[in-house]
């Protein structure tokens, strides 16, 4: 899967990664999401279960928020710049 992954980001036009990294960001969302809910029904002694929601919820947050930093830097570079000397 990791080549296929390379193969399907190396073919996408630069235009649109930012809406391809949008879509991520949308992804782990639904990651963070499902981990909070696996670590709300795990059993309170099922350390696995609440050791692996915890990371997934960790790893999930960094990944939307690194992803929204690198889209909003994307977009800063399409905006047109503000001429501060008159």
């Amino acid at each position: 899967m990791i080549f296929v992954g390379i193969e399907v980001i190396g073919r996408v036009p630069s235009v649109l990664h930012t809406p391809l990294m949008s879509g991520a960001n949308a992804i782990h969302g639904v990651v963070i999401i499902g981990a909070i809910i696996v670590m709300g029904k795990a059993e309170t002694d099922n350390y696995l279960a609440l050791i692996l929601g915890f990371l997934a919820v960790i790893l999930g947050t960094l990944n939307v928020v690194g992803g929204f930093v690198v889209t909003d830097r994307m977009l800063e570079m399409f905006s047109s710049k503000k001429n501060s000397k008159k």
